[in-house]
């Protein structure tokens, strides 16, 4: 028995030993572990030996380790690849590695075919073949874990609990080194970012043109985002759109959308941001851009752009993130870009309005007629336009820089007065047909001095501006109070033969138009009131008549006789005459609203249109002559708009005029007529756009019925077009004009006439 207990003592002393010393090596190891780690400056590298490490400490033929990513949910390996490094990422709940992140339990795989976990694509691929696998999660000391180690096939026999224990270990032990690199390389890749970041911005905002502004703004955002493309649209608060510029072809041009419309609307009018990860799935998304265009949108990320006072100015908008959807962090980076660049957008669509507003009013000082100068508040000039150059006979070197007293001296050195008082007092002064004397001449001007002020009435200089009115001016203005000012430009170019001698023959559109009850309201106002009224009212008619182009022909007593076509024709004649009518009538029932507002009668006219062969030019003598159109074609239109009142219509046209129209208006077939003195019926019609809802209610339905009405009529069908004329007054109970075929077809019922063939005959003028 003796012997048997002290055989034993030695072996038990000796396996003692052994574990001491297995657990001292596996403590030096551990703290070699923590050494060799943190002796790594980079996270690769740690990486890298920790990895060697593992494979050699658990004589397994490779191992790996993943480390968590929490911005994408991903685990994410590093492999070395010459002097590059390649990086493998899967998600954390995916695969057996995937099931221990989760669970933060090891686990020892000894048939990973067997296992459902097992992704065997990877041995396909590479050839190796997994026969066991120990995999055990990396964990903080304060049981965090973030990320997985495994070692694979046990170069002798397979993976035990002891190998799992090991692996745990070595792990945790290198668990806060990892981190810390993780959290080291996290923050110099921030840092880096930062830097590129700031550089982009001030790269960016050093732009003041608009158009290369955007281009840099959408090509960073792209790139920065790493996406397919971008678009960056400003408001435009004139028009309420949103609008971008694109390259198309060798130059930029212009995409506009209403700024509530789609996901760049949705945006902009809530001010939120949107991140759509699919973006057909959203009702807001319009596909009719990609099926335009051959793109197809996956997924896409809008944000408001504002400025530094908070106003929305306009959104950003990213599509198709590579390699997934958009994240948080792709927000907020979007959304500090935006912020930064919104100052240096502000400033360069400043600028371009500002460079806009300043060629536009070069353009227009080019333009105009009259001379133009403009002093700086030391009496220096320093602008002149074409027109003073030309009107002044001096070229711009001779003018521009020059003190406006040595410039304007002799007997024109009353000027510099003039410009100096109005300086002083910061009040314009007029002078009318004042004289100039330049090079070897004189000539009669209007000359306008004006004070520039900046802000806070600042003195700035002066502008002066001279209208020549000798000669072609003097009677250009004179000739301008009888027809349009375009009209007469073009007169005054031709030969004086053909202005003032003689006429010619053409076809034109004429236009008349007569008071309604006159004499009443003569008797009404009394004659001062009477040409009062007539002054504003053809002040008001003479405008649209002009406006459109027409020529005034001559007042007869309260009516208008108008020529649209001469003396210069245009292509649209016929419709600038429909436009006038419908103008004449709109304009005449706004003025009737500031009539009855004070106390006076409300005033009807009647308008008459007909297009035709007409004599035009100046009838008279060398004394005495007067620009005229005679002819059949005037006396239709003069007919047509007395007949206003026997058809209870505002403005009534021949076929000859609507057969000639380019546009569409509303109207109806109203009579097939001969007008007195005339053997051949003329078909005429209403013009009824002028009407409103209130004025005239169902008007296209009321125009259909009527319209079926006459159809009827003309055919014979007395009871059906009464039917018609009826439904018509049905839509409309005010239209006297069907009441009037309805009192009209009843007579002819009664009394059928032998051969009837739809025509009326007019017995009056």
């Amino acid at each position: 028995m003796a012997s048997d207990v002290l055989e034993t003592r030695p072996a038990t002393k000796s396996n003692g030993l052994v574990a001491t010393r297995k657990r001292l090596r596996k403590a030096e190891m551990l703290l070699e572990v923590s050494r060799k780690i943190a002796s790594f400056d980079s996270l690769d590298d740690a990486l890298g030996a920790l990895v060697s490490l593992i494979s050699e400490e658990l004589n397994a033929e490779r191992s790996s380790l993943f480390l968590n990513d929490p911005l994408t949910g991903e685990l994410y390996s590093r492999i070395a690849q010459h002097t590059m490094s390649r990086e493998i990422r899967m998600l954390n709940n995916a695969g057996i590695a995937g099931a221990v992140f989760e669970s933060g339990e090891g686990e020892i795989i000894s048939d990973p075919y067997a296992d459902p976990r097992f992704n065997a694509t990877v041995d396909e691929q590479t050839g190796f073949k997994t026969r066991s696998i120990v995999c055990a999660p990396v964990k903080t000391v304060n049981g965090e874990v973030i990320g997985v180690t495994q070692a694979l096939n046990r170069k002798k026999g397979g993976f035990d609990q002891d190998d799992l224990e090991l692996l745990e270990a070595i792990t945790t032990q290198a668990a806060v080194t990892l981190q810390s690199k993780q959290f080291m390389e996290r923050m110099e890749k921030n840092r880096a970012t930062e830097i590129e970041f700031l550089n982009v911005v001030s790269d960016v905002t050093s732009e003041l043109e608009l158009g290369s502004l955007l281009t840099k703004v959408m090509g960073e955002a792209t790139r920065m985002l790493n996406a397919d493309r971008s678009t960056l649209f400003l408001n435009d608060e004139k028009t309420s759109e949103l609008f971008s510029r694109v390259a198309m072809g060798d130059t930029l041009g212009e995409i506009r959308l209403p700024n509530h419309l789609g996901i760049a609307g949705a945006v902009f009018t809530s001010g939120k941001t949107v991140n759509i990860p699919y973006a057909y799935a959203d009702l807001r998304f319009n596909p009719s851009f990609d099926k335009q265009t051959g793109f197809f949108t996956r997924s896409i990320l809008c944000v408001p752009v504002t400025n530094k006072d908070g106003k929305m100015i306009g959104v950003t908008q990213v599509l198709n993130k590579r390699g997934g959807a958009f994240t948080d962090e792709d927000e907020t980076r979007l959304k500090a870009f935006t912020a930064q660049v919104s100052i240096a957008l502000e400033n360069a669509k400043l600028f371009e309005d500002v460079q806009t507003m300043k060629n536009y009013n070069e353009s227009m000082l080019e333009s105009m007629s009259n001379g133009v100068i403009t002093m700086d508040e030391d009496g220096n000039i320093v602008t002149c336009n074409g027109a003073g150059l030309r009107i002044m006979k001096v070229e711009a070197e001779d003018i521009i820089g020059k003190p406006v007293l040595e410039f304007f001296a002799d007997k024109n050195d009353w000027l510099p007065e003039r410009i100096k008082k109005v300086e002083e007092r910061g009040e314009a002064d007029v002078l009318m047909d004042a004289e100039l004397e330049f090079g070897d001449g004189a000539i009669s001007a209007n000359i306008n001095v004006l004070p520039l002020l900046g802000e806070k009435e600042k003195k700035l200089g002066a502008m002066v501006m001279i209208e020549d009115i000798s000669s072609e001016k003097r009677m250009k203005s004179t000739m301008s109070r009888y027809i349009d000012p375009g009209i007469a430009d073009q007169l005054l170019g031709g030969d004086e033969a053909d202005n003032f001698l003689g006429g010619k023959s053409s076809e034109i559109t004429v236009l008349f138009s007569d008071v309604r009850s006159f004499t009443t309201l003569t008797e009404s106002l009394g004659a001062q009131g009477t040409v009062e009224m007539l002054n504003e009212y053809f002040t008001i008619m003479v405008d649209i008549i002009t406006r459109e182009g027409g020529m005034l022909d001559k007042f007869i007593g309260d009516a208008i006789m108008a020529g649209f076509g001469i003396p210069i024709s245009h292509d649209d004649n016929e419709d600038r005459a429909v436009r006038a009518a419908i103008a004449m009538i709109t304009e005449l029932w706004q003025w009737n609203e500031i009539r009855v507002a004070d106390g006076k009668l409300a005033i009807d006219h009647g308008v008459g249109l007909n297009t035709g062969t007409v004599v035009s030019g100046n009838i008279g003598s060398p004394k005495r002559m007067d620009y005229t159109m005679i002819g059949d074609g005037v006396n239709l239109a003069a007919r047509l708009e007395s007949a206003c009142k026997q058809y209870s219509a505002h403005v009534l046209i021949s076929e000859f005029t609507k057969a000639k129209l380019k546009g569409t208006y509303r109207m109806r077939d109203v009579d097939m007529v001969v007008v007195k003195g005339k053997t051949e019926p003329v078909k005429i019609f209403e013009v009824l756009d002028y009407h409103t809802p209130e004025t005239f209610p169902n008007l296209m339905d009321s125009v259909g019925y009527f319209n079926e009405a006459i159809t009827k009529y003309r055919a014979g069908e007395w009871d059906k077009a009464m039917t018609k004329f009826t439904e018509a007054m049905a839509a409309n109970p005010s239209d006297k004009l069907a009441q009037t075929y309805v009192e009209r077809c009843e007579v002819l019922k009664a009394d059928p006439p032998a051969e009837w063939d739809g025509v009326w005959v007019m017995t009056s003028k």
